[in-house]
């Protein structure tokens, strides 16, 4: 699947099948469902999972959570908008 393909299956009302729990986290936050995506994000905690949370945090607003969760993906805090850091774990996920 595409990065595009991905983004048009937002108008659908349910994900595409076969997705990882990551991509659906992802997806479900692309719909503006913040909270399915939180609560598929934080069912486990790889590194994965991990990122996602902390995106979603730091789309929530709370730099404090959003840190600490970027630290447990073994990542840091990107300095890009939201819509691109979105895209760019999207694609990553695509890709893995």
């Amino acid at each position: 699947m595409t990065l595009q393909e991905f983004k048009s299956s937002l108008s659908n009302g349910n994900p595409p099948a076969g997705l990882s729990s990551e991509l659906k986290a992802m997806w479900y936050d692309g719909k503006e469902d913040w909270n399915q995506a939180h609560e598929i994000a934080q069912e486990v905690n790889t590194a994965p999972h991990c990122l996602v949370h902390a995106y979603l945090h730091r789309k929530e607003g709370d730099q404090w959570n959003a840190n600490y969760w970027y630290n447990r993906a073994g990542r840091k805090m990107p300095n890009v908008s939201l819509a691109q850091e979105w895209e760019i774990i999207v694609q990553e996920f695509l890709v893995a």
